[in-house]
């Protein structure tokens, strides 16, 4: 029979453990209840400083101090180049959409509106006088768009240089001998916006339309036709005699807005090709800026910030982006996935900016801590 070391196993005697268990003692606060650090007047007062409004201490100059211009036709110029920012280096777009963007812009008009040539001069009597002289002397063509409105706000009024609109006609759909015939008629014409019908042939009245060189007042919806902004054209008819009745005076008056009516139908506006689906980017760059001011409480915020909101959350060169996709971590969205690259194209901020400025749809003004700052007005 095995003699056992010990009698634990069979005996069920189970050592008393020696550890004594503390009790622990009651806070002094536990009758209170606890709460989170930012609850209550804390939360409301933060609440109150982001919707603070931004310090105004005048207008700012910052666009007229950054502008490299000093006269109309540098103003044009620098318009016409500034519109897009480069296509970045991963723009998160493929072949097919890239090459779409870049015709896109190509196929736009080199068009300037004169309300943001006079945002980056700033003076408006003698930018006038410029420009009147500049048309005159043949080296600016103003071109106006009936429909489009004629005031700042409005779209209609824009400045094209005349080596750049010969260009666009060389490089037309036009055949040479209509490019020299078109090219001679407005050599005459240098401070006029229409020509009259019967200034080309039928045939060669309806190419120029069909190569968006001609537009026809008649085209445009009545309700949407400024007279106001036509251009003066004499009057076919010849003017009805003078009468002291008074019937024939009301015949005569019916008249001439009959004669004056068929005039403006018979005038042919001047334009350039594709100017339609550049009007209505510049109209969509204008209210994607006003959107993104909009979304502020009292519709202002820091120029930085707004500039940021325009870009969108995308992915920089910076060192802790870079540093951020070396680890695999989340640093931004790729721009073709943002408004500015789906929808404008890729439009500069700065040229959104001064277009709608000049326009008088938002103002800048100096903050005197964070820079300039947007306002809608």
């Amino acid at each position: 029979m095995p003699l056992r070391l010990t009698s634990a196993p069979v005996s069920g005697i189970k050592k008393r453990k020696t550890a004594t268990t503390h009790r622990s003692r009651a806070s002094p606060f536990s009758a209170h209840a606890r709460s989170k650090p930012h609850t209550g007047s804390g939360e409301e007062e933060v609440k109150a400083v982001g919707e603070a409004l931004l310090p105004d201490i005048g207008p700012s100059r910052y666009i007229a101090n950054t502008a490299p211009v000093e006269n109309v036709i540098q103003a044009i110029r620098y318009i016409k180049d500034s519109m897009w920012e480069p296509l970045p280096a991963r723009a998160g777009m493929n072949s097919t959409r890239i090459a779409h963007v870049l015709n896109f812009r190509r196929s736009l008009p080199p068009l300037a509106s004169v309300a943001h040539v006079h945002m980056l001069l700033q003076a408006p009597t003698l930018v006038e006088k410029e420009i009147i002289d500049v048309v005159r002397s043949g080296q600016v063509r103003r071109l106006i768009v009936p429909g489009r409105g004629s005031d700042a706000a409005g779209l209609g009024d824009c400045l094209v240089l005349t080596e750049e609109w010969e260009m666009s006609v060389r490089s037309g759909v036009l055949d040479s001998s209509l490019q020299d015939r078109f090219l001679r008629v407005l050599a005459k014409m240098t401070d006029s916006t229409a020509v009259p019908a019967g200034s080309f042939p039928s045939d060669d009245m309806r190419i120029l339309i069909h190569g968006g060189f001609l537009v026809s007042a008649s085209s445009l919806s009545k309700g949407s036709l400024n007279l106001a902004s036509l251009p003066a054209i004499p009057s076919i008819a010849p003017a009805a005699s003078e009468s002291t009745g008074s019937n024939t005076q009301q015949t005569s008056e019916s008249d001439a807005v009959h004669d004056s009516s068929k005039s403006r139908a018979a005038t042919m506006f001047l334009s350039l090709p594709n100017t339609g689906p550049y009007l209505r980017l510049l109209s969509a760059g204008r209210s994607r800026l006003l959107a993104l001011l909009r979304k502020s409480a009292h519709q202002e915020v820091p120029l930085d910030l707004l500039r940021d909101r325009w870009n969108g959350a995308v992915e920089t060169d910076k060192s802790f982006s870079l540093a951020k996709r070396a680890r695999g971590e989340f640093a931004g969205v790729l721009p073709g996935r943002t408004k500015k690259w789906k929808e404008l194209y890729g439009m500069s901020f700065r040229w959104a900016l001064e277009e709608a400025l000049g326009a008088g749809l938002i103002e800048l003004f100096d903050t005197g801590s964070v820079g300039p700052g947007v306002r809608v007005l």
